[in-house]
């Protein structure tokens, strides 16, 4: 007579593991709860002396772990992460490890601590008062009842003047959150620097340094200098290194001439989720959006340089509640077959990624080959998607002049008024949108937008929406 089927059980380790269901291991499975029960065979008489956590974890052992969490072969998968995150550590109102047991817990793969010109690392005590001052008295309450006393370290007398709390450097703290092959942290540091009053600031993720406000006399001549001290770090230490500019429309202190002209930059946030970064631009500044087709019309044109691609961030602050900048907003998903630092900047580098505020895509996709740019969106019920295709032609009628090309002269942006930059080519409806390009285009990008509300929304009427990267572009680009 059969076995009777054992019902499938999950082993759960710190790497992902899968159901266990193959009727070899549950007939495995089966004998040797039969021998447990009876206590004949070898395992049924170690286990009548064993205790029963021990005799369990041999059961495990013996019917097989769970399958690696990196395979030998794996295949290219999206990962989530949010590279722009604030903690006790210069302006956030959290503790790092809280911040970090958020996203582990909301479906993210990675996260990078991008404190203001510092690392989480050393010593460093921050006093009660202080703590409540940015959060609320229950910030200390929280930490403590996630991680423990044991945990948590605290000098002097409470409710004085002296009494203080350690906050801890991300290398004691990253194997508490980590998870391998499911979550991962990264360090960053926001470049926070300041030009004639113009704000400018740069992440730089996967530092070993912390790297110090270059300066210069425009925001141009500050931004090559910030790329080049990264970019020296970077060769020095032999890490992967990315840098992107932040919120450019924040105190409007970039221009999309300073995006274009600064062709050593690459990556910008087309979305940031900060309610006071001026998203929509006003009457005599463009939208983040129409600075990212400006730029990029200008260096394909006229500059003969790789355009921008846009990534999503939080920009995390508030954790507890109060008006400002939440988790959860805006992120990215990096296509790449392992998850470590170095294989997500090298995704991103690559262009082989989207951003997002909500909405999720199964696949992004350039046939170089057929000229066709095809997303997968993945729906959610009741749930309609508009997809439009924005590029700009060849032909879009504009020139930069010699003196545009000068920081110190006036902005031309509105010279870029053309309708044929940033045009929206095509507009379809559905989970399968497609475009094929006509070789006219310097370039083509994909926002979805779906009819629904951001759940917390960083400005007035935000639906959810997806940004894929420019495609199309490579043919324009001439060595010399």
């Amino acid at each position: 007579m059969d076995s009777p089927i054992v019902p499938a059980i999950e082993i759960r380790t710190p790497a992902r593991c899968r159901w266990y269901s193959n009727r070899g291991k549950q007939q495995m499975l089966y004998r040797h709860l039969r021998n447990i029960a009876t206590g004949s065979g070898r395992f049924g008489r170690y286990c009548l002396m064993a205790p029963a956590l021990v005799c369990a974890a041999a059961l495990f052992a013996r019917i097989g772990r769970c399958d690696e969490a990196v395979p030998a072969e794996p295949v290219p998968q999206y990962y989530k992460g949010n590279i722009h995150t604030h903690s006790l550590w210069s302006d956030g109102n959290d503790f790092p490890e809280m911040i970090a047991e958020w996203y582990r817990t909301h479906g993210y793969n990675f996260l990078a601590l991008s404190d203001h010109n510092v690392l989480s690392e050393g010593t460093r005590w921050m006093k009660y008062s202080t703590i409540i001052e940015r959060g609320d008295n229950t910030t200390l309450k929280k930490y403590q009842a996630r991680f423990g006393n044991g945990w948590v370290e605290t000098r002097g007398t409470a409710d004085t003047a002296n009494y203080a709390v350690r906050l801890k450097p991300l290398n004691e703290f990253r194997s508490l959150v980590e998870e391998r092959g499911a979550f991962i942290m990264i360090q960053g540091e926001e470049i926070s620097d300041r030009v004639k009053k113009k704000p400018l600031h740069m992440n730089a993720t996967n530092l070993q340094e912390a790297i110090p406000p270059s300066g210069g006399l425009t925001i141009r001549e500050a931004m090559e200098a910030n790329l080049r001290a990264v970019e020296d770090q970077a060769r020095r230490t032999g890490r992967e290194v990315l840098v992107h500019l932040n919120h450019p429309n924040f105190g409007y202190g970039i221009t999309a001439e300073d995006l274009a002209f600064v062709i050593r930059e690459r990556f910008f946030e087309v979305y940031n989720g900060h309610p006071s970064i001026n998203h929509l631009g006003d009457d005599t500044h463009p939208a983040v959006e129409r600075l990212w087709d400006i730029a990029n019309t200008i260096r394909l044109s006229e500059l003969n340089a790789a355009p921008l691609f846009g990534v999503a961030t939080d920009d995390s602050h508030q954790y507890h509640g109060k008006p400002g900048s939440h988790t959860g907003r805006g992120w990215i998903q990096v296509q790449s077959r392992y998850l470590s630092p170095e294989h997500i900047i090298r995704g991103i580098k690559a262009g082989d990624f989207y951003a997002s505020s909500g909405v999720e895509l199964k696949e992004v996709s350039f046939d170089a080959k057929d000229n066709i740019l095809s997303l997968q969106i993945d729906t959610k019920p009741g749930v309609q998607y508009t997809t439009q295709f924005v590029g700009t032609a060849k032909d879009h009628g504009t020139t930069v002049t010699l003196e545009n090309k000068e920081e110190s002269e006036p902005s031309s942006e509105y010279k870029y008024s053309s309708p044929a930059i940033g045009k929206v080519l095509a507009t379809a409806k559905g989970e399968a949108p497609q475009y094929r390009l006509t070789g006219s285009e310097l370039y083509v990008r994909a926002v979805v937008t779906a009819n629904q509300n951001h759940p917390d929304p960083s400005f007035k009427g935000q639906k959810q929406q997806a940004w894929t990267q420019p495609v199309g572009w490579r043919r324009h680009i001439h060595s010399e």
